[in-house]
Order: C-alpha cells, then structure tokens, then sequence
C-alpha cells in the first residue's frame, strides 16, 4: 500500500480522505489544513490523523494528494515534488500556465508521477462510449448547475466548464484553431454563465454552456460523427449511441430506414452499451496508485491538465 496524505479539509478534501481511508491501494498517513480549527474539528470527528506542519505531512508519505484552493495547487505541489513525492492535483492543475509548465519541469526532475482530477474522465457513461468516439466532427455540451456559494471565487469556465474541455480534448485528435466566447456575471464578480465555441484544425467544433445559478442540474454532451450519434449525461450516468449503416436489400417490418435525396438508403440502429456502477473520485485516485506501482502513464497526465487550463483560460480572453 502506497502512504498516502492529503492537502486541504474541505468540502471536496473530506471526500478524498474518506475514500482514501477506504481504499485498499493506499495507506491514509493523515492531512494537513492552513485552518487548524477546521483541521482539528475534522480529526475529532472522523478520526483522521491532522498535521500542523505541511512539510512533516509530505515527509511521512508516499503520495501527497492535494485538494486546496486552486491558487495554492503549485506552491503545494512544488513541496512534494521537491521531495521526490508523487502528487495527485485536484483540477484545475494550477492558477496560471507558467506554474502548470513549471510542474511538467519538476515531474521529470524528480522522476515522480503527476495526475489531474478530471473526474468526468472516470464518469462510467464516458468511459462506456469513448472507444465509440472517433473523429468527432460537432459537440455540444450543457453543464448547469444550481447556484452554490462555493466555487464562485472563480470564473464558470475553470469551475464548471473546464470539464467538459478536459473530455472534448481527450476525444478529439487535432489542435485547437480557434476560440469565440461569451460570459456574463449574474451574481458573482467573475461569469457565471459562459458560452464558447471551440474551432479545431481538423474542422471539429465543439459548442460549449456552462451555468451555476440554473433552476436544475444537467452535466450532458452530445458528440455527432459520420455515420453515429453518442449522447453522453453524466449526471444521470446514461448514455445512447444511434448509429448508421447500408441498408440492407430487404430490411425487416421494423428496421428504421432512411433515403436521401441522391437515393442512397442508411439503417439507422441503436446500440445500449453497458455501464458499470462505480466511484469516479476512488477510481481515479486508485488509477494513480496503479501507475505509480506499476511505473505506467496516469490516465490523466499534469500534460492533459495543462491543455485544459490553457483553452479554459483562452475561453475567459475571448469574453
């Protein structure tokens, strides 16, 4: 079992230190919190051992697993880095590119291991259909959420939106063009609702929405390719691929067939992959244990982070 610690005690840290202590790939060392009443109001309460001494909890572990606010992600991880400890980072990776970069620098000084928490990549309908998405030539996503307090010190897009960057960009193979957005603070002082339209070299485009103060939740993406249709809600967990192919000469009573204007007739057929239940947050933190051990790629690497952060940060400039 790999020592494990992790940085920061709050909403989401508590949910890492709990899965953590349930895992059977790491040993939960303990944590630290700046807030040491917070700190030690989480120890009394569920048991986990708190550090008062940042640099006394990455010396006694393996992994340093940190979930603090985003603009002390770099300064945090240059810590363990240094000390040659592997380093979990909540999303986004950091608060600028020139520290993401400076991580990529130091992961390969120190020969330690990197990974991002894009969770949506562990989602089990994307993980169900992203061997189905190839070429993915339109996207469309929405993802809104109900207004909450938290997470609104930063802007929608590295909030909320940067999610669905993270998964279009694992999808489509070819380098982003062009950027056009929109963004419009509501209640906060920075967007909380934003739109943006991703251009690729390829020719994809992808149409992205993100809102925190909508009247309901939808986390839902919709990818259009030749010959198929992949529709993707994570929030709900299911997914649904229609496809297309020649149509048969004699099709059946109830085969769905369509003619297009030149004469050339399509079967369109449906196909209901099969989707695991799981923990996204534990697969993704186990996923890591596996890569350091076995001396292998994480699944998402500080590289995918950092791309992420840059057209999160490029939608934001083109507002």
């Amino acid at each position: 079992m790999l020592n494990v610690g992790v940085l920061g005690a709050g909403h989401l840290g508590k949910i890492h230190l709990r899965l953590l202590n349930e895992s059977s790939k790491y040993n939960l060392v303990g944590f630290y919190d700046a807030d040491a009443i917070n700190g030690k109001k989480v120890e009394a309460e569920f048991g986990y051992t708190y550090f008062d001494n940042i640099n006394k909890l990455i010396d006694a572990v393996d992994v340093v697993d940190i979930v603090t606010p985003t603009l002390s992600h770099f300064d945090c991880a240059k810590k363990a880095m240094e000390k040659r400890k592997h380093v979990f980072l909540e999303k986004p990776i950091t608060n600028t590119l020139e520290e993401a970069e400076t991580l990529i620098a130091l992961e390969k000084q120190y020969r330690v291991k990197g990974q991002v928490g894009h969770v949506e990549r562990f989602n089990p309908a994307f993980s169900a259909v992203k061997g189905v998405i190839r070429n993915p030539m339109f996207i469309e996503t929405h993802r809104l959420a109900e207004f909450n307090p938290r997470g609104t010190d930063v802007p929608v897009v590295l909030d909320l939106m940067i999610h669905d960057i993270d998964a279009i960009l694992s999808v489509v193979p070819s380098e982003v063009k062009d950027i056009h957005a929109s963004g419009v603070s509501v209640i906060s002082q920075s967007p909380d609702i934003a739109n943006a339209r991703i251009e690729f070299e390829n020719g994809c485009v992808a149409n992205l929405t993100a809102s925190r103060i909508s009247l309901k939740n939808m986390r839902k993406s919709r990818f259009f390719q030749r010959d198929a249709y992949i529709s993707v809600d994570f929030l709900e967990k299911k997914v649904e691929v229609v496809r297309m192919k020649d149509a048969p000469e004699n099709p059946g009573e109830f085969d769905m067939i369509l003619q297009n204007a030149e004469g050339i007739r399509k079967q369109i057929y449906f196909e209901n992959p099969e989707i695991r239940s799981n923990n996204a947050i534990l697969d993704e933190l186990e996923t890591f244990a596996d890569a350091i051990r076995n001396d292998t790629t994480p699944q998402v690497t500080l590289e995918d982070g950092t791309r992420a952060l840059r057209v999160a940060l490029q939608v934001i400039a083109s507002f």
